[in-house]
């Protein structure tokens, strides 16, 4: 099952881009890509605001921010390297708070017995914020959970 917004259930609703709130550390997220793409502002009140969008909104609201150059992320005002364990934790800590989302499990039941791919996302972690191996091992790891 490949995941993309644009296809079908429950492709579409495993998607980072669907809209599927969850709370982080007390701040609201109504998507995984607003989420991510927040990581990309040192800035925490705009990130607030990057965490409340869904979809495309969120993609293109991060989308010129340079962070690939310093490969360097942040989470309410602490610089966190791409490359890090931390950030790994982050991204594990952001799936487990996803995985309370009713929808999203709901999705991530109908996917089981299916494997998972992302064939838009990219493999290198010098060049987005979450590679398709790390989209896709977040995934299985919480279908484990189901």
């Amino acid at each position: 099952m490949d995941i993309g917004s644009g296809t079908g259930w429950p492709s579409s609703a495993l998607s980072n881009f669907a809209p599927h709130p969850f709370e982080i550390d007390g701040i609201q997220c109504n998507s995984m890509e607003g989420f991510l793409q927040s990581l990309k502002f040192n800035n925490p009140d705009m990130q607030k605001e990057v965490c409340k969008m869904v979809g495309k909104q969120a993609k293109f609201k991060g989308k010129k921010k340079k962070w690939w150059r310093t490969q360097t992320l942040y989470w309410q005002g602490q610089e966190i390297k791409r490359d890090s364990q931390e950030y790994q934790d982050l991204i594990t800590k952001a799936y487990n708070c996803l995985f309370k989302n009713e929808g999203f499990q709901k999705a991530l039941r109908a996917s089981l017995g299916c494997v998972l791919t992302h064939s838009m996302g990219k493999n290198k972690i010098t060049e987005t914020v979450l590679t398709e191996r790390e989209f896709v091992g977040q995934l299985n790891r919480l279908r484990g959970k189901l």
